[in-house]
Parts: C-alpha cells; structure tokens; sequence
C-alpha cells in the first residue's frame, strides 16, 4: 500500500512541475521514514554521498564538457557542411544531412538535447533556403537529436548503467550498431516521404565538385578523428570509458585553441553550462537512488516477481509489455523521468526472468528516444520550437511522425535480433 501510495504521489508532484530529482528524494526519503523511520536520514546521506563520490560519473561531466566545445569550436558546423557537401544534391538531401550531423555530434556530446539545437542552428537556415516543408525539416532535426542518447557516448547509458550497476563500456559498444541502424531508418523515412510527395523537398542544393567534398571532409576530420579516437578506444580496449571521456574532452579543448575559439568568455559560458547541466543530472541520480532504496524497502518488485511467475509470462512477452507501457508513458512524462522511475521497478523482474539488462537497455534508451518527440510533451520538439519559433508545434509533431515509426522498427528489429545490440559487447568483454 505504501508502494502504491509513493508512486501515486511522485507522479502527482511531477504533474505540478516540482523536478524529478526533488520528487524522487522527497517521495522516497518520506517512504523510508514511514516504513522504518530510523533509517530514513542515514540512508539519505549516505545514498547522496556514495553517488557523489562515484568514479563512474566523472564520466558525464567529461562529455557535456567536451560537447559544449565542440559546439564553440565549429567542429559540429564542419561536420554538417562535409555531410551537406556529400548529400545535399540529393532529393531531400538536406535532411538526410541532417540527420548524418546529429549522429556525428551525438558520438562527441551525449546529449540529444544538445544535438537537436546545435545542428538545429545550422541545418534549419539552410533547408528553409532551399524551400523545404518545415515539416521534414523539423521533423528531422528532433528526430536526429534524439540520437544522442543512443549513439555513444550517451548520457542514457551512462545513467542506466549507474541505475543497475552495469558497465558503461559494454553499453557503449551495444549502441554502436543500434545508433547506425536507427540512422539509416531516419534516412530511408526520408527518402520515403520525398518519393510520395516530391513537394516537401522542391529543391536540392547544386552538386559540389570533388575538390569541395574533400575540402569540406578535411575540414571536419578533426571532429571524426576525436569520436574514432575515444569510442576506438573503448572498443579495444586501450582506455576504459571514463578515460576516453576525459581524453576527448582534453582534445576537444586543444581544438578550441588551435582555431583560437577560447577566450574568457567563452571559457566560462562553457564552463557554466556544463556545470549546470551536470549538476542536474546529478540531483536526478541522487533522488533516484534515494527511491530506488525506498521501493526496495516496501518489497513490491519481490511481489511483482512473483505474481509474474504465477501468471507463466514469459521474458519476451514481459519485455513488449514493459516496452509499451514505456511508450505510453512517454506521451506524458520526459524520457529521463521515465528512466530514473521505471529502471528501480524493473530491474528485480527482469533480473528474475534472465533477460539480458544490457539489450533491454537499448531497447529501452529507443524507448526513451521516442519519449522525445511524442506529443504532447517531446522535449525536443520544444527545443526545436526555440529555434523555430515562426513554425507552429502542430506541424513540427506532424512532421516527427515518420521518424516516430522508423524508431519502432528500430525496436522491433532489435526485439526480434538482439545480436544486433549484443554483437560488440560479446566481442569486446566475451
């Protein structure tokens, strides 16, 4: 009952807009208390400190850091014009540009929210040039920044893998061919949009010589260098993935001194922004560990185990379920949320039943990625709003619709093979 009672009153305070991570550390820390009122302020500290002082989150600093000079630095405008050199002729080109940027800089930034405005900036100018339905265009940037959970290095893995004490660096690996074949759908919903009404992409930019591809391609080497680098590394094991964060980061910044993109203010804008937006993540994992420890307490996954295993479900039918309870959750509640909330409740069950939590977890990050576009709260539609304010949400959530659907395939595909997710990571650690 108690159970009941927090889960009731933790969706009730993220209706009223209080942040997930007070909700979480207030539902959970008052849930302790009233189970075994003794333990409720040691667990609290002690939660918050031993979150605080794990290793493993160096990690998402090192990345946001390492994001936000890339986007200082032009390495994430480079990467778009070598793609829009190479594709842009092509019918609907532009988006399919697009999209390959937003898979680039999610592989340097591990932030969807990041990739859907960074690229955002760059690519929309250019598409509303050459007259396309702000509908694809839209459409295509969210859908592209939502790769940025996916493809690593990815803050959903990160926080996942923090969740069920599962490695980052098998997570990595187990989102590389996921990530590209989400990239390819993206594409071929485009190509299938344009193909049945041409008018949406009317025009395509005019074909570049060869000389202009490889300059435009040069010219972004240093962007594709440092992900080959640090994801290359995790792969071979060279560095653990803690390290490739902190190496990338520091290449990153050389970068920006090279091309003379540092100075004081720039420095501290990049400085403060990743301090923000790490420290939020933080306050997310602190309140999610505190709830976690309090759903533990009052025994429901113990009974939701059990009652499973009365009804004779099996471990795939319990994983589409969960992923469409998932879906649904998304229409209303930031992907985030969803994933601190849901990954406490689960992980017993599916521990219980053998599924594999790393599969289940690109599955789920899909999940999530779809959380970020569904109406009526797609957070990155919102971001995509900001920087396309003359564009009504209508017609950007009519325009996420095929990237919806390419997404749902991805984890249909991925459902039905998990070597695709789990082909790296047997390689990589046996």
């Amino acid at each position: 009952m108690i159970a009941i009672l927090g889960f009731v009153v933790l969706l009730l305070l993220l209706l009223f807009r209080m942040s997930v991570g007070a909700a979480m550390m207030l539902v959970g820390a008052v849930g302790i208390y009233m189970i075994r009122p003794a333990a409720s302020l040691p667990v609290v500290a002690g939660e918050i400190f031993g979150e605080a002082t794990n290793y493993n989150l160096t990690i998402l600093p090192l990345f946001i850091l390492m994001g936000n000079l890339a986007g200082i630095s032009g390495m994430s405008r480079d990467l778009y014009d070598a793609a829009h050199s190479w594709m842009g002729h092509m019918k609907g080109g532009l988006a399919t540009a697009t999209i390959v940027g937003c898979a680039g800089f999610s592989a340097l930034s591990g932030s969807s929210l990041a990739a859907a405005l960074t690229m955002g900036k760059v690519s929309l100018p250019e598409m509303q040039r050459y007259k396309y339905d702000n509908g694809l265009a839209t459409g295509a940037i969210a859908a592209g920044g939502t790769l940025g959970i996916l493809i690593p290095p990815s803050a959903g893995f990160v926080i996942y893998a923090i969740l069920t004490e599962e490695s980052i660096g098998r997570l990595f690996m187990a989102g590389i061919f996921p990530g590209l074949l989400l990239t390819a759908l993206f594409i071929v919903a485009i190509m299938i949009v344009v193909s049945l009404n041409p008018a949406k992409a009317p025009t395509a930019a005019q074909v570049e010589t060869m000389g202009a591809r490889l300059a435009a391609l040069k010219r972004a080497l240093w962007i594709i260098g440092i992900i080959v680098l640090t994801i290359g590394g995790i792969y071979t094991g060279v560095f653990s993935a803690v390290e490739a964060a902190g190496i990338g980061a520091f290449l990153a910044f050389i970068v920006s001194l090279i091309r003379r993109c540092i100075t004081w203010e720039t420095l501290k804008d990049v400085i403060t922004s990743t301090l923000k937006s790490t420290g939020m993540v933080f306050f997310i994992l602190f309140g999610a560990f505190v709830f976690k420890t309090f759903v533990g307490f009052t025994g429901v996954t113990f009974a939701m185990t059990q009652w499973v295993e009365a009804q004779g479900f099996g471990p795939t039918q319990v994983v589409i379920a969960v992923l469409i309870g998932l879906m649904l959750l998304g229409t209303f509640m930031e992907g985030f949320a969803i994933l601190v909330l849901a990954v406490p409740l689960l992980q017993p069950l599916l521990e219980s039943l053998g599924v594999d939590l790393i599969w289940f977890g690109v599955l789920m990050v899909i999940v999530l990625e779809m959380a970020l576009i569904s109406p009526p709260v797609g957070v990155n539609v919102f971001v995509v709003k900001g920087i396309a304010p003359n564009v009504s949400l209508n017609t950007i959530f009519r325009g996420i619709w095929p990237f919806w659907i390419a997404m749902l395939v991805a984890a249909i595909l991925i459902l039905l093979f998990p070597q695709i997710a789990l082909f790296l990571p047997h390689q990589m650690f046996g």
